[in-house]
């Protein structure tokens, strides 16, 4: 079924599923696991490597020889877009919202070293990207280039591919492991990661629960992105299965004081995981969806039965522009 759609080797695959007993301990349950998405080792890991290995293979399928783009400042998807393209290649053009700092650190120091071209949109809304980007791609074409558009954080039906089979590498690594996971948890943003799990979980056989963290915007706004996108890459697949939309669960009490905005709760988040388990999650997205599992643990919303997997989508690189946000007084751990 998968085979009839180009892809290009990105990713180092299977990425490690591995218990923290650490931190379980620390939170007094549950039995807590990590996926290691982080480790994928493109530009530093992180899910987008699965989406791009399918919306580069179509690239290359149609003769692009230029990737764009868009994405925040500390776009994790912007970054190994242009690492992808560099690996291939082939150019990346970046549309970064915002205008250019002073400094360029993190995500975006890595966008120079793979020699991308970013071009600053200003203040712009999240809506009026696509046409920014068809109009970039339009003056790609004039230059003599073939342009190839990969939307926010390559969540189109070919990027969900991705995630579906992530979830076939889930399943088989349960097998090896001898684990069942009722619960996964994951950060969700443009709803491709998403969308595909939910998907592999119904081809795959995963019978537990998938809890979005949301880390930029409202569970409707949210909801709407994700079931378009199931239903759009069923139909890619031939509609081999169906998905309840009862199963799209996404909780939106974590959105802070906004998209990229470090607090509390996420500093806390980075901190345990960093000083338990030696792990690294970021500022924006897992260290947002990882500071929300601890609050529902804390709830008992979670319960300390559960066996809950943690899937790190990785975005660490950015850890390294927040470094005043993080040197504010934390949270000092009883070890």
């Amino acid at each position: 079924m998968f085979d009839k759609f180009p892809r290009v080797r990105l990713a180092h695959l299977p990425t490690p599923l591995e218990p923290m007993p650490r931190l379980t301990r620390a939170l007094n349950g549950p039995q807590l696991w990590v996926k290691r998405d982080d480790q994928t080792g493109l530009a530093t890991g992180g899910n987008k490597a699965r989406k791009l290995e399918f919306l580069v293979g179509d690239a290359v399928e149609r003769g692009a020889d230029t990737l764009i783009t868009a994405g925040a400042p500390q776009s994790n998807h912007s970054r190994q877009t242009a690492a992808a393209a560099a690996r291939m290649g082939m150019r990346a053009v970046l549309a970064l919202t915002g205008d250019m700092p002073e400094e360029w650190n993190g995500n975006l120091l890595l966008n120079y070293l793979f020699d991308a071209e970013v071009r600053w949109l200003g203040d712009v809304s999240w809506a009026d990207l696509p046409a920014r980007l068809e109009a970039i791609a339009a003056g790609e074409r004039e230059a003599g280039y073939e342009p190839y558009v990969i939307p926010l954080g390559g969540s189109t039906p070919i990027g969900v591919l991705g995630y579906v089979l992530a979830m076939q590498e889930l399943v088989q690594q349960m097998e090896e492991a001898g684990v069942t996971f009722d619960r996964i948890i994951i950060a969700s943003s443009s709803g491709g990661t998403q969308a595909g799990m939910l998907i592999g979980a119904e081809m795959f056989g995963f019978k537990g629960r998938i809890t979005a963290i949301s880390v930029a915007e409202s569970e409707k706004g949210l909801r709407a992105r994700v079931s378009k996108l199931v239903s759009q890459t069923l139909s890619l697949l031939g509609r081999p299965v169906k998905v309840p939309g009862a199963k799209i669960e996404i909780v939106d009490r974590y959105l802070g004081e906004g998209y990229a905005v470090l607090g509390e709760a996420e500093r806390e988040a980075i901190t345990l995981m960093a000083g338990y388990e030696g792990i690294l999650v970021g500022p924006v997205y897992t260290g947002r969806a990882l500071a929300g599992m601890i609050d529902m643990i804390r709830r008992g919303e979670i319960a300390p039965e559960e066996t809950v997997l943690f899937w790190h989508t990785g975005d660490t690189a950015a850890l390294f522009a927040y470094a005043r946000e993080l040197r504010r007084q934390g949270v000092m751990m009883a070890r």
